[in-house]
């Protein structure tokens, strides 16, 4: 699991059947980098979000036909250094 921040949501005009129709956010890594997941909870811009990544992601969206490798898992309230 990782800590992303999340951004703006991504919109596809056309997708893959397989990949379901989930919203796509865009992550924020802590080191700055930028990432694309699923979003089967419904976060907003700005959220700190846990986000579950490889072949355990698909089963974190709900289905393991949908092709994913990124899955936003839940919320983060707040964490102690």
């Amino acid at each position: 699991m990782q800590i992303h921040q999340v951004g703006k949501q991504i919109v596809l005009t056309s997708r893959l059947e397989d990949v379901g129709h989930l919203p796509l956010k865009e992550l924020k890594t802590l080191g700055g980098g930028t990432a694309v997941g699923m979003d089967p909870i419904g976060t907003k811009e700005g959220d700190w979000v846990f986000t579950i990544a490889n072949s355990a992601a698909r089963d974190a969206a709900g289905a393991k036909r949908l092709l994913t490798d990124l899955t936003v898992s839940g919320i983060i309230d707040n964490w102690q250094d």
